[in-house]
């Protein structure tokens, strides 16, 4: 057993190798013996995403298909009747079949996309019709549906749930065993909770899950039915918190019973989703953050029991964190413009607009296509400042906008860095060097955008109280090796 992210790392290694080429061009293991994997683990723990962000980090691309509603006939074409000729001439009407639908839609995707590298995802692939169950194992060892293959440079991957999650279920038999890598799958909240750092979450969710961690993945059978929580679902859920908010709208028991389909886990969650609201209220996180922060706040921080605390920390990391991220992606985005200004040295008039124009496309197509979200919102931002610089006549005049958006991001970085400054002094003042500065300290330390700008930018309350916390490290090492040598003795 392994959690998601093991997982994901067995995918990304398993198609590596697979895409591996000698030097003569050909694939260093035959298609016959890429032996595909099968990810077998309960529904919502995160074996869609792990396919999408693979095919992200390595520049390849993913065609998914779910194989539940797949018959013989759309998986491995229809049949039609051809005239053929054999031997001396004597005809016969024979019978052939058309593209299978999976292959054809993977030729679709190599024209839409310009990516002839990729990985084929057959999803729930222990639960297909009985009639299409013998071709599977055709499939499975020579990757072909019918007479027609998957083409060149296609890694194919499965996964499926156990059957105590799902009546569909056939339990593969030996043969079929023999030719997959089966690779089980368990529900890990620290896994879900390193991932749910890379993006934008609510901090409600994650803060409720580091006080109550068996409420992650919760699956129960009732005289109702099924009752249930998984990972997709605080996934979701998070999501909706997120954009909700955002817009104003009212989040009550209903909404989250729609996500959290488990009684006594909604009402718990419901229950302290309104008390993580009204903390956010109450402490007024942006005077925190500017460094106006009345005395009654501070003691009531000081009093405060440890989940309110733990929120706290949690709603200033959470500010500070979308700050960070506009600040990194807008860096990111200055970075392109700024390989742009380099092919464009020396250029004026038309030849100056080709090369904007063609840089602006290019960013406009990344927009639209299959990346991930942020490479998307990187994408838009630099979209926009090429289009800043579009009315220049010449290369100076283009460099000179440039110049000015350069002087625009560095003083939002100077807000963002003065901004810590005052959460660092709000901690000190507050808590001083006890556990909540740990948890600030190390909670930053792991959300990627706050710790890609502290290492461009600097922060020293940051830099003070991870000090500490690598003497504090090895302090307790040396301690416990001296324990360990006691209990030799």
């Amino acid at each position: 057993m392994m959690d998601i992210a093991q997982a994901k790392q067995q995918v990304k290694d398993a198609v590596t190798a697979y895409l591996a080429l000698d030097g003569l061009g050909a694939p260093r293991l035959a298609a016959s013996g890429q032996r595909p994997l099968f990810l077998l683990g309960a529904p919502g723990i995160g074996k869609t995403a792990i396919m999408s962000q693979v095919a992200h980090e390595l520049g390849i691309g993913l065609v998914s298909y779910s194989m539940t509603h797949h018959t013989r006939q759309s998986a491995l074409g229809l049949p039609f009747i051809v005239h053929k000729e054999y031997g001396s001439g004597e005809a016969f009407d024979v019978s052939e079949y058309t593209m299978s639908e999976i292959i054809a839609s993977i030729y679709d995707y190599m024209e839409e996309t310009g990516l002839d590298r990729g990985i084929l995802f057959l999803d729930e692939i222990n639960c297909v019709s009985e009639t299409l169950y013998p071709s599977m194992l055709q499939f499975l060892q020579f990757k072909t549906f019918g007479r027609h293959r998957v083409p060149k440079g296609w890694v194919v991957v499965c996964a499926g749930n156990p059957p105590e999650y799902n009546r569909s279920v056939h339990e593969f038999d030996i043969v079929t065993l023999d030719r997959l890598r089966k690779v089980e799958i368990e529900p890990g909240l620290a896994a879900w909770r390193d991932y749910m750092r890379t993006i934008r979450s609510h901090p409600s969710v994650t803060t409720y899950l580091e006080l109550r961690p068996d409420d992650f993945y919760v699956v129960e059978s009732t005289p109702g039915g099924k009752s249930f929580v998984t990972a997709r679902s605080w996934s979701e859920l998070s999501d909706l918190l997120v954009l909700y908010e955002d817009l104003g709208l009212n989040v009550d028991r209903t909404v989250i019973g729609q996500y959290l389909q488990h009684e006594d886990v909604a009402a718990r969650f419901s229950s302290y989703y309104g008390l993580f609201s009204k903390y956010r209220s109450d402490y007024r996180i942006e005077d925190v953050l500017s460094g106006h922060v009345p005395a009654d706040i501070s003691q009531r921080a000081r009093d405060a029991a440890f989940d309110e605390r733990l929120a706290l920390m949690a709603l200033m990391l959470d500010a500070l964190e979308s700050e960070a991220r506009d600040v990194m992606e807008r860096h990111d985005a200055l970075a392109s413009v700024r390989e742009v200004l380099k092919r464009a040295e020396g250029c004026e008039g038309l030849a100056l607009t080709d090369v904007l124009e063609s840089a602006v496309h290019r960013e406009e197509t990344a927009a639209a296509g299959d990346a991930d979200a942020r490479s998307k919102r990187r994408a838009m931002q630099t979209t926009v400042l090429l289009k800043e610089l579009q009315p220049a006549a010449d290369y100076e005049e283009a460099a000179q906008l440039y110049r000015e958006a350069v002087a625009r991001f560095e003083s939002s970085a100077d807000g963002m860095r003065s901004k810590m400054d005052c959460a660092y002094d709000f901690v000190d003042n507050v808590f001083g060097m006890g556990s909540e500065a740990l948890v600030f300290t190390t909670e930053l330390a792991a959300r990627r955008d706050l710790a890609q700008f502290v290492a461009l930018f600097g922060c020293d309350g940051y830099f003070r109280h991870s000090a500490k916390l690598a003497t504090d490290v090895e302090r307790d090492a040396i301690f416990d090796e001296i324990d360990a040598l006691n209990a030799e003795a």
